[in-house]
């Protein structure tokens, strides 16, 4: 729910051994700049970086697996739905349909708690993306029966049993321990743990009548919550690329791959409290994502 050279990409790839491959990965790649030549265009000098934050940050993207057990490592199609209206500054203007709303009437089948009953189109591909990786970067997937019914639901059943396998031994006792959990990966008591993916934008690179390749625009919260908590929450930014079939009547995934970004420049927002932040997850649902 990243990766320049990624390794385990292949149709029979195991867990890859960078630790920056992530399911909803919190990696985050900064560029510094001296004082005076800030990202922010106003040459304002840089603030001290935050060790704190780059080794929040080492901790959860070992999290979100997902990008460790594609079997094909997509490439980009030819989709894209920008228009060239730009001037003046040599940029381009988004075309209108990839912000506003399609008016077509959101699914209202439930495998389990996930969507299901996808629209035979590109429109229900992308939704049907959105939605699955929520499932497979959730805190759910650390509950190895939560994470076979997640499994079924999600994926074609060509691909079960390699995805089963593959996330049963990256899902390890090394893994929970890392993120502060018990060794069966529950959660200690006292403290919340967070594992969530929300889905930004997305769009499809490669289509034909029961096939589409879809990429999600994603931001990821990961951690663990609670008083003295030495893995505190942290946020991320990623892309995934996931290539669909269309199976029995809907939508299903055979192949999952990630990348980082992109990432806007970080605000100014004070940080909240581990109480806020677990009384936050806990208070607010998720969504059903239907383009």
């Amino acid at each position: 729910m990243s990766h320049g050279d990624e390794k385990g990409y292949g149709s029979s790839s195991g867990r890859t051994d960078d630790g920056y491959s992530t399911i909803g990965g919190t990696r985050q790649t900064r560029t510094r700049f001296p004082d005076g030549e800030g990202g922010d265009g106003y040459n304002t000098p840089r603030r001290p970086a935050r060790n704190s934050r780059s080794l929040v940050t080492v901790v959860g993207v070992v999290v979100l697996l997902i990008a460790a057990i594609a079997f094909a490592n997509m490439g980009g199609g030819g989709g894209g739905g920008d228009s060239s209206g730009g001037s003046g500054n040599g940029g381009s203007k988004p075309d209108s349909s990839s912000t506003a709303a399609t008016g077509t009437k959101p699914v209202d089948g439930k495998n389990g708690t996930i969507a299901s009953g996808f629209a035979h189109d590109d429109q229900g591909a992308q939704s049907a993306a959105a939605n699955y990786s929520v499932a497979l970067g959730s805190a759910e997937m650390f509950d190895k029966a939560k994470r076979d019914s997640i499994l079924h639901a999600v994926i074609a059943p060509s691909a079960v049993n390699g995805f089963r396998t593959t996330l049963d031994q990256a899902y390890s006792t090394g893994l929970f321990k890392n993120l502060g959990l018990n060794d069966d990966g529950s959660t200690p008591t006292g403290f919340t743990f967070i594992s969530r993916t929300t889905p930004i934008g997305t769009k499809v690179t490669k289509s034909s009548t029961d096939q589409a390749t879809v990429e999600v625009w994603c931001t990821g919260l990961i951690g663990l919550a609670g008083e003295g908590s030495t893995k505190p929450v942290a946020d991320g930014w990623f892309t995934i690329t996931m290539e669909l079939k269309w199976v029995s009547g809907d939508w299903k995934a055979v192949t999952h791959s990630q990348k980082d970004g992109p990432a806007p420049v970080g605000g100014d927002t004070r940080a909240s409290s581990a109480d806020e932040i677990a009384g936050a997850v806990n208070g607010f649902g998720g969504f059903t994502y239907a383009r």
